[in-house]
Formats: structure tokens, sequence, C-alpha cells
């Protein structure tokens, strides 16, 4: 079987999609299935798998984010010497578009990816207007897809709602090796100036759709209570990050973006994984945060809601955004050493069933019987 991804974002961008497309691309290598992605150009990065950029320029609501412009000719040229079984659509817009055009004029089969519910972003950005535009134009490219994958069952039942059909559930894994208890560093903590103190984690895209500002004033509630005893370290990078780091907080440090081994020292070296974001399809940032040994304290919306088992590796505050209710969610984990312990080891066990092989396993098994059944596919879709 020959594979073609198409997706709009991709390595040296660090985010759940280029994650989770750079590690199949790898698992498909090592299985030996021949396969391409499609992918922006950016910033001369060597990739390690086989990789068609197209021109791109930056995204002017995320800088880091790059818009391709697509020569359909010359990928056109590309996919007929390559001669895809499939296609996958990973996102949707101008690199998704042009994969499933190809399979439109040459009867290829097309499946697709929905990872993002960008009209919940939408909100952040005061841009409401634009939600039935969006969703008409994902159920016009999704409804010509012979199957939608969605990382959560909320994901399908709000996909389904909006008319999008042949919805499946496909899962994210976690790489237990890479992220793991034993790799916290004492003298990193040293550095954060927390080596006696409950250090709080977040671990993502510093942008006002991840409810960020309600991390930061719950933080502020925490710190009436436990003043010096607590320390916030916030790893990645975005638009929000001047403001967050002119809130005045005391006793938070800002990394950066992290990957790696850095990426998995910064989570074994924390206490307690804060994720305050209620847009997520799924969250592999609340996924390698258990692995690392870290109980997740979580809002009851999206895909984290699926993640967390309340009091079991983790504390869900409910789906309503209050900062009280969710700096609350804290206090017992943060007075309670035991129930910390507790949490965390719930946390590395559920994270132990999650792996990225089973995951991939049964995406393939999708794949083949797509392949299979791609006589369906007609040009006229």
């Amino acid at each position: 079987m020959k594979i073609a991804y198409f997706t709009d974002t991709y390595l040296p961008q660090i985010n759940g999609v280029t994650n989770t497309l750079s590690r199949l691309a790898a698992y498909l290598d090592h299985k030996g299935i021949e396969n391409i992605i499609f992918a922006p150009a950016g910033n001369s990065y060597c990739y390690q798998t086989m990789v068609d950029t197209s021109f791109s320029i930056r995204f002017f609501l995320y800088p880091e984010c790059r818009v391709s412009i697509p020569n359909l000719y010359r990928i056109g040229k590309r996919l007929a010497q390559f001669e895809p079984d499939l296609i996958h659509c990973y996102t949707q817009f101008n690199m998704g578009l042009a994969g499933l055009n190809y399979c439109r004029n040459h009867g290829i089969p097309a499946v697709a990816s929905y990872t993002t519910n960008f009209d919940q972003y939408l909100d952040y950005y005061n841009l409401p207007f634009m939600k039935k535009i969006i969703w008409d134009y994902h159920k016009w490219f999704h409804n010509q897809c012979l199957v939608n994958y969605a990382p959560s069952r909320e994901t399908i039942d709000i996909l389904q709602d909006k008319g999008i059909t042949n919805t499946a559930l496909w899962r994210r894994g976690v790489d237990t090796e890479l992220y793991h208890p034993c790799k916290r560093d004492d003298e990193l903590r040293r550095k954060w100036n927390a080596s006696e103190k409950i250090v709080l984690l977040y671990v993502g895209r510093i942008a006002a759709e991840k409810n960020l500002q309600l991390l930061a004033n719950s933080y502020r509630v925490l710190q009436a209570q436990f003043g010096d005893g607590i320390h916030l370290v916030l790893t990645g990078d975005g638009p929000l990050l001047p403001a967050l780091q002119q809130e005045g907080l005391t006793n938070v440090t800002f990394t950066g973006y992290k990957t790696g081994e850095e990426l998995a020292q910064i989570y074994a070296s924390a206490d307690i994984f804060v994720f305050p974001s209620t847009t997520e399809t799924f969250g592999n940032v609340v996924l390698e945060a258990m692995a690392s040994g870290l109980p997740v304290v979580g809002f009851a919306s999206g895909g984290v809601k699926e993640l967390i088992c309340n009091g079991a590796n983790g504390v869900l505050c409910g789906s309503s955004t209050d900062h009280e209710k969710f700096a609350q969610a804290n206090v017992d984990i943060i007075r309670q050493s035991d129930l910390r312990s507790s949490l965390a080891n719930g946390a590395r066990q559920y994270a132990l069933t999650q792996s990225w092989s089973s995951i991939f396993a049964s995406l393939l098994d999708s794949y083949q019987k797509v392949a299979e059944d791609g006589h369906r596919w007609k040009k006229s879709a």
C-alpha cells in the first residue's frame, strides 16, 4: 500500500498534528509501507522521511503557522510518479484541499482527519460570525471523504451533529519511554527556584484559545493560599506570551518551546499538570503529562474529559470555565502528598495502555478496508 498525506502544518512547527503525523510516517517507514507527506515549507528543516514541501507564507493570526500556496501541477506530477492507493487529508485547507482535488480527479480513495475545533477558536479572536461559513466548508469537504477520523467521541458527536458522515474514532498514543517519571531532575527544579515547592506545569501553545488567562487568575487564587509554597512553569510559545509575562505573577518560569528529552525532563520535574483549555479535540500534552507521572487538572470538555478519570488519574472540575473552581480543584492535590502520589500512579498506569503501535495498527486496518472498498470512489464525487 502507498499512502500520501496532505497537511497544512508540519515540522518544524510543534503541535499535536505534527507530533502524530511525524510519528506515523516513521512507523510506516519501519513497516516498509511507502508514504509521502505534502506540507508547507518551513525554515529549511531537514526531514527524516519523504516530504514534499510547497511555498508558504506566515498566517497573520498564527505567526508561527504557515499558509501554503500549493503548485497543483507539480504536486500532480509527483503523485503520478508515486501512485498512491489512498490519500489522507490531515487538514482541510490549502494543502488538504489540494489532496482532495487530486482524489476527485483521479478516482483515488480519500480519508480525512478532524483535529481542531476551529469554530471554538473564532470566539477567542472575535470572529464568531464566521462559524457558519467554517462549518459549511467542513461539511462540504469531509462528506467527500470515505472516512473522517476524529480523536475523541465528543468530537465525533460534534461532527455528526453538523451533518458530517462516515466518522471513525482514531485516538492518539504516547511514548512512555520518552515521557517517564524517572526523568525527574532536581537540578532543573533548582534552576526554577522550586526545589521544595509544588510545581504546577502547563505545556502547549501560549494563546488565548488555550484559556491561559483563566490559568493566571487561578494561580493568583492559589498563591493567596499557598504563597511561596507553589511554583508555575509554562512551556511553549505563542501570541499571548508577552501579555502573560506582564501579568506580574510571582514564582513563575517561562521556558519557551521545548522538545524531546528537555521536554520530558520538564514534565517529570513537575508535580501537577494544569490544563485549562476547553477547545481540545484530544489533548496530546495531557497524555504526555500522565506518562510522566503527573496528575492532571482539567475541565470536563472536549477530548480531555475522555482522558481524565476523576479521582483516578486527575481531577475534572466541571465544564464551566470558572477560575475559582479550577483553583479549588488543585488545592487537595497540593496539600495531600498521598493523594498526589496515588493520582500520579494512576496517570502513569493509564498512559501505559495508550501505545502508539496499537493506535497506528488500528489506523492501518482502516486504511486497508478503505482501499479495498475504493471502487465506491467516483470522479464525480
